[in-house]
């Protein structure tokens, strides 16, 4: 995989973060308004949106995807210093780089953000968001988060 390819799993892994947070979703609820073609072509436009503002392009793709708000708020319950949407679309991406299955990107993001461990990293009370990469990978492929 090429660097470009990694920072464009990053860039779409953090504008789906930023999505939801600006639209108060789960991240599975942001994820399932988008087939693998939608986060393919977000892959492939990565390059050329990264220029532009996250919330330019969040605007646009809650208004084309019809993506309405929801109440699952996890700025606003946080008790402790917000982790930046880009210091978690990092993780993500690391997720996502360790799980994938035949170089998949599109499919690895969707199946990171369609599973329980994003309401886990989205705790941003708990210490999940910090934790050990090889920890979150572990626990994704087990289905649960280990002991």
């Amino acid at each position: 995989m090429t660097e470009k390819q990694r920072d464009d799993i990053y860039y779409v892994c953090s504008l789906i973060e930023f999505i939801a947070r600006k639209t108060k979703n789960h991240r599975q609820d942001v994820i399932r308004h988008f087939s693998k073609a939608d986060v393919e072509r977000q892959l492939r436009l990565a390059e050329v949106n990264h220029c532009l503002s996250f919330e330019q392009v969040a605007d646009e793709l809650i208004e084309d995807y019809g993506i309405s708000d929801g109440d699952f708020d996890t700025v606003k319950e946080c008790r402790y210093e917000v982790p930046s949407f880009l210091s978690i679309g990092m993780l993500y991406q690391e997720l996502v780089l360790s799980t994938m299955k035949n170089e998949d990107a599109a499919q690895g993001i969707i199946d990171i953000f369609s599973s329980f461990i994003s309401d886990e990293i989205s705790d941003f009370n708990s210490n999940v968001y910090y934790t050990n990469p090889d920890y979150l990978r572990c626990s994704y492929l087990e289905g649960k988060m280990l002991a």
